[in-house]
C-alpha cells in the first residue's frame, strides 16, 4: 500500500543542525508570538499529556506537542509578487518542529524571491511534559531511527492521520484565499524538510484533494514509493553524511521508473537539518538551484 511503501518519513527527524552548531542542550523558552498565524479548525490531539511548549535547540526555536494546527503567511512584497506558492512544513520527527530552520526562514527567502508562502504549524504527536523526559524520548527516538534499514515507518511513525488533514485544511485555505493572497493554484506546491519532506510526499501519495503543482522533499527518506498517475515534477536534495541517506536511490528511481520529471542533488556534505544552508558545506547552495529549477520548469510565470 502507498501508506507502507511512503519510506521518506520512517525517519524523518529533524535534528536542525546539529552537526555544525555549537550547542545541543534543551533550553525552555517562552511562546514565541505568531501574530499573523491563522487557525485551520482540524481539531486536537487525542491523548495528549502536556500543553504546547517552546525550547531551544542549537540556537534555533524549537516548539513541541502543538495540537492545534495553524497556516502562516509570508507574502511578498507588493508588485513583487509572481504568483508561484509553497506550502512549507519544517521537520522534526513529527514530534517537534524546527519552525524557524526549516520553517519561517524558508518562507521568507521564497517570498523574497516572490513567491508566496504558507509555513504549516501541524499538530504533532505527544512528548512529556518535562525537558528531561521529552530528552530521554528523543534519544530513544533517534535510536530507533538510526537502526532503521528497511523503510518501515511502523516503528518511529505510528499514524499521519492528523498531519495531513491539517496539510489538506491548509491547501484548502490558500485556495480558497488564492486571489486575496495572489496565488496561481495551477502553481501551487509543497516543500518538506525530514519528517515535513515525509509529510509531503504521504500528500502527494495519500491526499484526495490536494493538486500540488510540485513537490520538493529536502533530505526525507529515500527508499521507493508507489507513484501516483497524476505525481507531480519532483525536487529533492540530501547530503551524503544524513544518516537518512544509507545510499538509497528508491525515491528517485521510483520517480523516474514512472515517467514523471525529477530533478535530485546529493550533496557531498551537510549532514541532516541543514535548511537553508550553511558556510563551508556543498548543501549550501542548494536553495539558488531550487529557485532556478521553478524557473525552467514554468512555475515562476503564468501560462498564457
Amino acid at each position: 500500500m502507498k501508506s507502507l511503501r511512503s519510506s521518506l518519513f520512517a525517519v524523518l527527524l529533524a535534528t536542525t543542525g546539529g552537526a555544525f552548531a555549537q550547542d545541543g542542550t534543551i533550553y525552555p523558552l517562552s511562546a514565541i508570538a505568531e501574530p499573523n498565524a491563522i487557525k485551520l479548525g482540524t481539531g486536537g490531539v487525542n491523548n495528549q499529556p502536556a500543553s504546547e511548549s517552546w525550547f531551544k535547540q542549537w540556537g534555533e526555536p524549537m516548539v513541541r506537542n502543538v495540537t492545534t494546527a495553524t497556516l502562516t503567511p509570508y507574502l511578498p512584497a507588493p508588485g513583487k509578487g509572481n504568483g508561484a506558492a509553497v506550502l512549507v512544513a519544517p521537520g522534526g520527527g513529527f514530534r517537534w518542529l524546527s519552525i524557524n530552520n526549516e520553517g519561517w526562514k524558508v518562507a521568507q527567502a521564497l517570498a523574497d524571491k516572490g513567491i508566496a508562502a504558507f509555513v504549516l504549524k501541524y499538530r504533532l504527536h505527544p512528548t512529556p511534559d518535562t525537558i528531561d523526559r521529552f530528552k530521554q524520548s528523543m534519544d530513544r527516538m533517534f535510536t530507533a531511527a538510526s537502526s532503521n534499514t528497511d523503510g518501515n515507518p511502523r516503528a518511529v511513525v505510528p499514524d499521519l492521520n492528523n498531519q495531513l488533514a491539517d496539510a489538506e485544511a491548509a491547501y484548502a485555505l490558500i485556495v480558497s484565499r488564492a486571489k486575496e493572497w495572489g496565488v496561481d493554484t495551477k502553481r501551487l506546491g509543497m516543500m518538506g524538510f525530514s519528517a515535513g519532506a515525509g509529510l509531503t510526499m504521504h500528500s502527494t501519495l495519500n491526499s484526495k484533494t490536494m493538486k500540488l503543482a510540485f513537490i520538493a522533499p529536502i533530505y526525507g527518506g529515500m527508499g521507493p514509493v508507489d507513484v501516483p498517475k497524476d505525481a507531480p515534477p519532483m525536487f529533492t536534495a540530501i547530503a551524503a553524511d544524513d544518516f537518512l541517506f544509507k545510499g538509497q536511490f528508491g525515491v528517485v528511481k521510483s520517480w523516474f521508473d514512472a515517467g514523471k520529471p525529477v530533478e535530485f542533488h546529493l550533496y557531498q556534505n551537510g549532514g541532516h537539518g541543514f535548511g537553508l544552508g550553511y558556510p563551508g558545506n556543498t548543501a549550501n547552495g542548494w536553495f539558488p538551484v531550487f529557485h532556478h529549477w521553478l524557473d525552467v520548469n514554468g512555475f515562476l510565470k503564468a501560462k498564457p
